[in-house]
């Protein structure tokens, strides 16, 4: 095993590194606003993977010497135009939506787990009380409903208890 050579192979790797690494970014960048705020949205598992996918490639370019800067710029560029065409084919044709994009899923309706979704959805009791305690619920119970949605997150929403009944208020106190 050649330590030296895992630790430092030389300048022109640094250098490479450095230069690819700043005008890859400043094209991702540009590739990015360009696309508009949709491509980085995480609202379905596709956008997850699209937004992974741009990491990956980022970090291709930057450390593979056999990557140029063009075709990694063109893999960055594909990618997002990709995400645009299937953002804009989900927009104009449902059929098309539902096939890339999940349906939010009811996990628990008035304060009780829907435990066939539950089971469909892989997600567990425990995993629900997480989110409810995280809205400020304390037990199953205390959700109205809980959420699954199309991107992963468990929207919850709370039961409301009764107002406390009004207090008598002391006269000329």
């Amino acid at each position: 095993m050649d330590l030296e050579n895992m630790l430092f192979q030389g300048w022109p790797g640094l250098v490479r590194t450095l230069l690819i690494g700043i005008l890859a970014y400043v094209s991702l960048v540009l590739f990015l606003r360009l696309s508009g705020k949709r491509t980085l949205a995480k609202f379905n598992a596709f956008d997850l993977v699209v937004t992974v996918a741009l990491g990956s490639t980022l970090a291709t370019i930057l450390l593979d010497e056999t990557v140029a800067l063009a075709e990694g710029a063109l893999a960055l560029a594909l990618l997002i135009a990709m995400q645009y065409l299937v953002a804009e084919l989900s927009v104009h044709f449902p059929a098309f939506a539902h096939v890339v994009r999940s349906e939010p899923a009811l996990l628990v309706r008035d304060g009780r787990c829907c435990a066939a979704t539950m089971r469909e959805e892989r997600i567990t009791p425990a995993e629900a009380l997480s989110a409810i305690r995280a809205a400020g619920g304390h037990s199953i119970g205390d959700a109205d409903t809980v959420i699954l949605e199309s991107n992963g997150t468990m929207s919850v929403s709370l039961r409301h208890a009764p107002p406390d009944p009004p207090r008598p208020h002391a006269v000329g106190a």
